[in-house]
């Protein structure tokens, strides 16, 4: 009885809002009845409360919206400049625009709070969409769009599940993008980042400066969920219908409104603004191009943010793919990517892609490209977790033939000196770069055999004049110099230029004969061809080699097909244990002769016994 008793007044209660909608929809008369049901819009207030007051007001609104001011401030204004007395109508429309702003405020506030649920944030989002679509006259109510997107950035909870909601069900719609866009470099805009103080400095709670910065890479977070999640324009087709959320799209006063800031729009007659605003939604063409245009504005404002390292990654990682095809000039980002090419570690990895379209394909250049590159070559980056994107990189950068001989030298050395300290995988790979540079290269073929380290007969005159000095002075610092063994690249050297590449050899890549992986032991046999006859040989794709690791090796080697197995036994019989090639001037053999004594003195013995058993048994018989 208790628990139906305390029922009764929430049915009750329930009821009441209703009749109260109800009464608000059929008369004038009853528009007080407006605030007491905006005081159920709450987060606090029980959900069937704030449906039922939502239900209400949506349809209320939905009517009356039309025939409202614009908004506040502009009302103000419009009472100072009017000397009459203004309308009861005008005053009483100017109330509801109030209430309609308070009402757009809570509904950003029950969306916003953790405390609500998922089923009802859905219903409020839809309900406040729908404002949007209807709420300016027909056409799209950006104001509270915007208001709506900076609460979710600014909000000091996450809030992905509203995120997740507007990207799935909303983005699909071009004007909703193209004024998303606009919000986004508002917003980006807005953050006040000058203000946040360092990490050195901090407030006088000791905990000011942290917080900000916190809440400031809480927004960052959001504002790359949401402008991450937008899908990019599509191509100028004239025949491609775009979905549209307003039902008027984006019409020429969209476009008067966007340009209404410059002085020569604001000096044309009105009678040409009035056509323009009456004219039709626009062409597919000029939305595109105005699509691509506002891209383009949000990703540059949203780049010069200091975005923390695992969003900056985030960026890195998909710029190429998603960003640089559809600006409309690419090489703006020339800064932003080779201030990240110049940090090295994995960002200057990460890097990479875009900086490599924009020098091939956007006429980029660079002058420190290759230098760049061949720093970050080192055994770490055989470890990385982009490691098979930058290995086609780095094949691709040194496809060209137009590169001096120095510089792919440089290359090749560096590699062959990294395959004897990576693993297997990253020897497989080497094999494959180095075999592709031999082959597009032929002036670096004199590295795979040199007699010495000068490849010249002028070099090689120096040092015999220097051999002879040294024995006429009796001084042998210069003889080390011709001595054999000698390797003149410097593998410590991060100009390739001065790393003296061409005076070495690829002598690193013959140890791989004898390497313990047999995939490796086998592969680099096919460095043993002539590389320098191009018809009989072709490129490795670098892609086959470079995701590989200990597992798909291992795999590999268990399907592969052999002729010979290893057996677990011996076809003869051993006669030592160590042979004695692994250790010479040592032997594990028995002499001949200590086994012969052996054998004689156990003969004598038993033969010793036998002749006293048979004495014994003849004094016996005697006996």
């Amino acid at each position: 009885m208790a628990s139906i008793l305390a029922q009764k007044p929430k049915k009750t209660k329930l009821k009441e809002l209703k009749t109260l909608g109800q009464q608000l929809l059929s008369s004038r008369a009853h528009i007080n009845n407006l605030p007491l049901l905006l005081t159920f819009i709450s987060p606090s207030s029980p959900p069937q409360h704030v449906l039922e007051s939502l239900l209400s007001l949506q349809s209320f609104f939905t009517t009356v919206l039309p025939d409202l001011p614009p908004s506040s401030s502009l009302t103000k204004r419009r009472r100072l400049d009017d000397s009459t007395k203004e309308d009861p109508e005008f005053i009483y429309r100017t109330w509801l625009r109030s209430k309609f702003d308070e009402f757009i405020t809570l509904l950003i506030q029950v969306l916003l709070s953790p405390d609500t649920e998922e089923a009802l944030r859905e219903l409020v989002l839809d309900s406040f969409m729908e404002f949007v679509k209807l709420g300016n006259g027909g056409r799209f109510y950006s104001a509270i769009y915007h208001k709506l997107l900076r609460g979710i950035v600014h909000s000091g909870i996450p809030v992905e599940f509203l995120s997740e909601l507007l990207a799935s069900n909303y983005f699909k719609y071009i004007d909703i993008r193209y004024f998303t866009f606009i919000s986004m470099e508002k917003l980006v805009k807005a953050l006040d980042i000058k203000d946040i103080p360092d990490e050195k400095t901090v407030g006088e709670d000791g905990e000011s400066g942290s917080q900000s910065r916190e809440s400031v890479e809480l927004s960052i977070h959001k504002l790359h969920y949401i402008i991450s999640h937008i899908p990019p324009p599509e191509g100028i087709d004239e025949k491609f219908e775009y979905e549209m959320w307003s039902g008027s799209g984006l019409s020429s006063k969209e476009e008067h409104d966007q340009k209404e800031l410059s002085k020569l729009q604001k000096a044309e007659d009105k009678d040409r603004k009035t056509e323009k605003r009456n004219t039709d939604v626009l062409s597919p063409a000029t939305i595109a191009k105005k699509m691509k245009l506002k891209f383009t504005k949000a990703w540059i404002s949203f780049l010069r943010l200091p975005m923390p390292v695992n969003i900056y990654k985030e960026v890195l990682a998909t710029l190429h793919q998603t960003v640089i095809p559809y600006l409309s000039n690419p090489i703006i980002l020339c800064d932003f990517l080779t201030r990240s090419y110049d940090i090295g570690g994995v960002i200057s990895v990460m890097a990479l892609s875009s900086l490599f379209i924009l020098v091939t394909q956007h006429g980029l250049e660079y002058p420190n490209f290759y230098e760049k590159l061949y720093a970050l070559l080192s055994p770490s980056i055989f470890m990385a977790k982009h490691k098979a994107k930058f290995f086609q990189l780095l094949d691709s950068c040194l496809k060209s033939p137009l590169l001096p001989a120095y510089l792919a030298a440089a290359f090749a050395k560096k590699l062959s000196r990294l395959s004897v300290s990576v693993p297997p995988s990253g020897a497989l790979v080497i094999i494959a770069l180095i075999h592709n540079l031999l082959r597009r290269h032929p002036s670096i073929n004199c590295l795979v055999h040199k007699e010495d380290g000068d490849g010249t007969p002028k070099d090689n005159s120096k040092d015999e004049d220097t051999v002879t000095k040294a024995d006429d002075s009796g001084s042998c610092t210069e003889i080390s110099h011709k001595r054999s063994g000698i390797d003149h690249f410097n593998n410590e050297e991060s100009n390739p230029i001065k790393s003296n590449a061409m005076r070495s050899s690829l002598w690193e890549i013959d140890t791989l004969r004898h390497h313990y992986c047999p995939p490796v032991s086998r592969f680099v046999l096919s460095l043993e061809n002539d590389l320098t006859v191009r018809s009989k040989t072709t490129e490795m794709d670098v892609k086959d080699f470079s995701s590989g690791s200990y597992a798909t090796i291992f795999g590999d080697e268990i399907r592969r097909r052999v002729k010979q197995v290893p057996l677990a036994f011996y076809k003869t019989t051993p006669t030592s244990l160590f042979s004695e090639s692994e250790f010479y001037g040592w032997t594990f053999k028995y002499e001949e002769s200590n086994e012969n004594d052996t054998r004689n003195k156990q003969s004598n013995a038993n033969a010793c016994e036998e002749n006293d058993v048979c004495a014994k048994r003849q004094q016996i018989k005697c006996s």
